[in-house]
């Protein structure tokens, strides 16, 4: 299926309720759509052992978390990159150059992030292969106010499961660590017991899969992500979905998306 025009979009939901299941769902029937991660791009630079990636390493190795100004700064190298962003004001660079003239006293974000975001600061494209799901980031409002004034996110997908349903599905849910294959005994079970259908090496359960370590981490997460939402349904660009299971949201998620992008048969 082809887009006729850019979707920048973001899935919103509580821990296990299945987003990353949804982002490979939707660039599986739409190829113009990619997923940016903020904490892929962030593993990468710290292996990589770029500038910034050093800079990331050494705040995360002091016990702090890396600041939002370093997170847009990877979002902005990674669309700059593409060629989906533009920016004339900032000079030709990348966080993945080994010369970028640092001084002992410069950070890359006070180096390279400009101070003041300006939303007339960029241009964005809005080919249909300039598509993206942003993954990770953002997570709070004042973190969306930032990635507004880079680009227009133009779908917020709010993906609503009853918290006891989520419970129940990570109680029962195994893993291949090697891979990261995950099974649910419930809906998605391995074909022998206890097995990964690939390997057949066995299945383990994930050390923080317990009932009470996901009731607090479902309670802040309505907490904190309360703000979020409200702020992208000020903006007119906030959509919920409703289901108990991902094969419950997908087909609601993929009309929606059609309908909002012009989706077309080929």
């Amino acid at each position: 299926m082809a887009l006729s025009r850019a979707a920048r979009i973001i899935l919103v939901g509580a821990p296990g309720v299945g987003k990353g299941t949804q982002t490979e769902r939707l660039m599986s029937k739409f190829p113009q759509l990619s997923s940016i991660s903020s904490g892929d791009l962030l593993r990468k630079n710290v292996r990589e052992r770029t500038p910034l990636g050093i800079q990331a390493e050494s705040t995360m190795k002091a016990g702090a978390l890396v600041p939002d100004t370093m997170i847009l700064r990877l979002i902005i190298n990674e669309l700059s990159t593409r060629g989906w962003i533009t920016d004339s004001t900032v000079r030709p660079y990348s966080v993945y150059s080994s010369s970028m003239g640092l001084s002992e006293t410069d950070t890359v974000d006070s180096v390279y992030l400009p101070s003041g975001l300006r939303t007339s600061k960029y241009s964005y494209s809005e080919h249909p292969s300039a598509s993206f799901v942003l993954d990770g980031f953002p997570r709070t409002a004042a973190q969306a106010s930032q990635i507004d004034q880079l680009v227009p996110i133009n779908m917020v997908v709010n993906i609503n499961t009853p918290n006891d349903i989520i419970i129940d599905r990570i109680c029962n849910r195994w893993v291949h660590e090697p891979s990261g294959r995950v099974y649910n005994t419930t809906f998605n079970k391995p074909k022998v017991e206890g097995k990964d259908d690939i390997t057949g090496d066995v299945l383990t359960r994930r050390a923080d899969d317990d009932p009470e370590t996901w009731k607090t981490r479902l309670r802040n997460f309505t907490e904190t992500s309360q703000s979020l939402l409200e702020h992208y349904d000020r903006r007119g660009v906030l959509w919920t979905v409703n289901g108990n299971t991902s094969d419950e949201i997908t087909p609601q998620l993929v009309k929606e998306f059609r309908r909002r992008f012009g989706a077309l048969d080929h």
